[in-house]
């Protein structure tokens, strides 16, 4: 089955586009792809178009299925976008939000088995029955991962979804995503700004800038010295460490 394909799209505020005829080629099922760019290039805008969450014109091709002629209904069974931090203040246990969110997603209804042993597999099952609203900023995104994951998606969008988290759960949780989207054969979009986290985990890239799209493909053929210094105003260089494992090391800044 064909992955995700973006054709001419446009996507912003009405006086202020952000997104201008942006094409991507294919993005491919089973993998993960990584969204970079600086701030305030369009990543999270780009999300939440292809969500259906921001007024959007053009293409975008979920296999030979266009999402944009689908009304909202349809497209939120295909798609599940996972937000920066979920809403404050509400007051219900993580075991039923997660069978809440499952419920909304208008899919076959999950068992609590099932739901529980989602909740083991992000490290979370001991809070099943703590309210979302005495949890950490940490927790509640993994609450919201749980959430995301139990629609059972085509196509998954996470914005930063790793921002809230410390170092043993960002390895955990992106093994996780990795293991969920070869499983279920997602495609799966991922916002983060940590680069070896992206050439750790993105088996391809997207870079933006300016709404553009700089690059698209392999990860150490995005991520590269050059391409640091165009989009980031900044010098560094891509290295292998003992293990061999590619990482950036940054020797400076270009300019602001």
């Amino acid at each position: 089955m064909s992955g995700l394909t973006l054709r001419g799209l446009n996507a912003g505020y009405p006086k202020r586009p952000v997104i201008g005829d942006l094409s991507i080629p294919e993005l491919p099922r089973g993998k993960i792809t990584v969204l970079l760019g600086p701030n305030g290039c369009g990543k999270s805008t780009l999300l939440r178009a292809l969500a259906g969450l921001t007024k959007a014109c053009g293409e975008v091709l979920l296999g030979d299925e266009n999402l944009m002629s689908l009304p909202f209904a349809r497209r939120a069974k295909k798609v599940v976008f996972l937000p920066q931090s979920l809403p404050q203040g509400v007051h219900l246990q993580v075991l039923e939000s997660v069978v809440v969110a499952q419920r909304a997603s208008g899919g076959n209804n999950a068992s609590q088995a099932q739901v529980l042993a989602l909740l083991e597999h992000l490290g979370i099952s001991h809070l099943a029955l703590h309210y979302l609203d005495q949890l950490s900023g940490g927790q509640r995104q993994l609450v919201g991962l749980a959430q995301s994951l139990i629609r059972r998606p085509e196509l998954l969008l996470l914005d930063e979804p790793l921002s809230a988290l410390d170092l043993n759960y960002q390895l955990h949780v992106m093994e996780q995503i990795v293991q969920e989207t070869r499983t279920r054969q997602l495609v799966t979009l991922v916002v983060v700004h940590d680069m070896n986290m992206a050439l750790r985990y993105g088996e391809h890239i997207v870079m933006l800038k300016d709404g553009k799209l700089v690059a698209s493909g392999a990860p150490q053929a995005v991520i590269t010295a050059e391409r640091l210094a165009q989009v980031y105003n900044v010098r560094g260089r891509v290295e292998r460490c003992s293990q061999g494992r590619a990482q950036v090391i940054l020797d400076g800044v270009i300019g602001v």
